[in-house]
């Protein structure tokens, strides 16, 4: 019989709380026999939520909380003083190792902080990561950072880089993870004094397969497996994937009803392009973790529905699988970098 993986979901974040953090947990539970799923949240809301579902009782439990962290709250403050929130409680559960995972798609800062404040980095960590997988022409890419570490330092994004190939190889079965640098041209000698400091010291690092500078433009068309970039920037990168996408998707649907014959052949070439445009679905992936701590932490989108749960919930079951953690941890004690 497989490891049970014990997974916390804050019930209570997100814009859809808590029926979809509920249905999504729910069927990843239903899916695999080795999910054991943890709520936090308010109980009696909970409850009602699962009352309409079915699913195995011996793996889903509840830890009732009396206090939710808000999107607009700040975050350190947040983590301070709301001490019975679902997210804090969830996150005290992972650190007490009484849960291998925690997802929410509540607050991002209050995840990040909280990650970090409560589960901790693990020992040789410098900055903990947030990397989401973000689907391009050839698959599934990791863009690491998004969000966690602004400003980072060179030393920085060559840890981003060593810790995302191993996820890469890990979690999503690559043998040798091409790596690229995010810089405004090709060019050696291109970009700004983080990209100049960084580019030979990837070049140097006989831990990962560096392919060079990267543009944005490549991105899409999954040039590297893994994409690395300070927090600003990765953000900026994911926030116009997501707005493009969106943006493309509701114009190509206006222009298939503009007109009889545009309807026609919207109907004609529905199934094919249902087809492709799965490839490009961010929710197949699941969440962003955040890499380098002593417990997984996973963020999703705070207008995550059920689907992004479910697949949030099988990846955390492979990453504990897997031993993504562990590895990270054997790799870095192998080196003899400070930490921050």
């Amino acid at each position: 019989m497989s490891h049970t993986v014990r997974i916390v979901v804050d019930a209570m974040g997100g814009d859809y709380a808590p029926a979809e953090p509920v249905r999504g947990a729910v069927e990843a539970a239903n899916r695999e026999s080795s999910i054991e799923v943890i709520f936090t949240g308010d109980e009696e809301a909970i409850r009602k939520e699962l009352s309409a579902l079915t699913y195995p009782e011996d793996r889903v439990r509840i830890v009732p909380t009396t206090q939710v962290i808000e999107t607009g709250e700040p975050p350190v403050k947040a983590i301070q003083t709301k001490k019975d929130s679902s997210l804090v409680v969830g996150l005290q559960l992972v650190h007490k190792g009484e849960a291998d995972a925690f997802v929410s798609s509540g607050s991002t800062g209050a995840v990040l902080a909280g990650g970090q404040a409560i589960v901790k980095k693990t020992r040789g960590i410098q900055r903990a990561p947030l990397a989401p997988l973000i689907p391009t022409a050839s698959g599934a890419s990791l863009l690491i950072d998004c969000g966690a570490s602004v400003d980072a330092r060179p030393q920085h994004l060559v840890q981003f880089a060593v810790i995302g190939s191993l996820y890469m190889k890990e979690v999503m079965g690559l043998k040798e993870p091409k790596v690229g640098l995010v810089n405004i041209g090709a060019e050696e000698e291109k970009g700004n004094a983080l990209c100049k400091e960084t580019y030979p010291l990837l070049k140097e690092c006989k831990d990962i397969h560096f392919i060079g500078n990267v543009e944005a433009r490549d991105i899409p068309r999954g040039v590297a497996d893994v994409y690395v970039t300070e927090a600003f920037v990765g953000n900026v990168i994911l926030k116009m994937f997501e707005g493009v996408g969106g943006v493309f998707l509701s114009e190509m649907k206006q222009a298939m009803m503009s007109s009889a014959r545009s309807k026609i052949g919207g109907l004609l070439v529905k199934p094919a392009l249902k087809e492709t445009l799965k490839k490009f679905d961010a929710s197949n992936y699941g969440g962003a973790p955040l890499l380098g701590l002593r417990g997984l932490v996973v963020k999703t989108h705070g207008s995550s529905k059920a689907k992004e749960f479910t697949n949030t919930l099988l990846q955390c079951l492979q990453f504990q699988q897997q031993d993504v953690n562990g590895k990270i941890q054997a790799f870095l004690e192998s080196r003899t970098e400070p930490a921050d």
